[in-house]
């Protein structure tokens, strides 16, 4: 039977580990508020961009610029983004899972993988997979450098035909509660139609479509991956906050059962010592 000491000190021990997830939990919270607020502000632009890009490309020709070419996937990138730490839940290992599934899954001749974020470059390099590039240890201080970086190495990869097939496998923020694995092409570029149809405006082009989508289609990619790596944050903010509270939670009903423990064995311990004080007596008396 455990001693009581053993039982006090394993109350204090959860106790501990509760204020630290407690902690954990308010530290993703606020944090989580000022990356949604990025994240929300960014979203109209960016579809924005997305509708205005349909327009563009449905009224020209795709041989117009080299990243809206289509070709046969010979070799294909997937572009993994998971998290630089753990404590959040599922979040790592759906990503993972599906990457894995895409991975396996895909007919290509060749296939890489491109991981961004410590957890899903840790778990496939271990397994030996192809991952030519890696990005890991930002999105503590996420900036709009790093999709700038990591969207113009992409486009080089294209643009010389490394790869023939660009992919996204990333987390959505759908709320603090959910979130939904995606995967997204990402190159060649594949313009999504006007959403409302009555508000398809027709455009005169000037100076040229070549000279517009020259601009606008490494935009496109640059605000995508913006996007994408707001969405992976915001997600993973959620799901700790979720996680971190879910282990509160926890700690608080092992407090509980554990205290009810301590009671009843104490209880336990004062009830022999009486009762051998006095069977101790009635021998006596004999």
């Amino acid at each position: 039977m455990a001693t009581l000491r053993n039982i006090k000190r394993r109350i204090s021990s959860v106790r501990s580990t509760q204020q630290i997830t407690r902690a954990m939990k308010m530290v993703a919270a606020a944090k989580l508020r000022k990356v949604q607020n990025k994240l929300t502000s960014s979203r109209p632009y960016i579809d924005a961009l997305r509708e205005m890009m349909g327009n563009v490309v449905a009224r020209s020709k795709k041989d117009l610029h080299p990243m809206l070419e289509e070709r046969p996937a010979r070799h294909i990138c997937f572009v993994l983004v998971t998290a630089d730490r753990g404590l959040c839940g599922g979040f790592n290992n759906n990503l993972i899972k599906r990457a894995v599934r895409e991975l396996e899954g895909t007919k290509a001749r060749k296939v890489d993988l491109f991981a961004i974020g410590r957890k899903g470059y840790e778990y496939f390099k271990r397994r030996d997979y192809a991952i030519p590039h890696h990005r890991i240890d930002f999105f503590n201080h996420l900036e709009f450098s790093h999709a700038d970086e990591i969207s113009h190495t992409l486009i080089d990869l294209y643009l010389k035909r490394t790869y023939d097939r660009i992919y996204v496998i990333y987390s959505e923020f759908i709320s603090a509660i959910q979130q939904e694995v995606v995967v997204r092409p990402l190159l060649p570029i594949q313009p999504q139609a006007a959403q409302n149809q009555s508000r398809v405006t027709f455009f005169k082009f000037e100076p040229s479509p070549r000279r517009i989508l020259k601009d606008l289609c490494p935009k496109s990619v640059q605000m995508q991956m913006w996007q994408i790596l707001l969405e992976s944050n915001t997600s993973e903010l959620g799901a700790r906050m979720a996680a971190m509270e879910a282990a509160t939670d926890n700690a608080e009903e092992m407090i509980k059962e554990l205290t009810l423990f301590y009671n009843k064995t104490r209880q336990a311990a004062i009830t022999k010592e009486i009762n051998e004080i006095v069977g101790g007596a009635e021998a006596l008396r004999g």
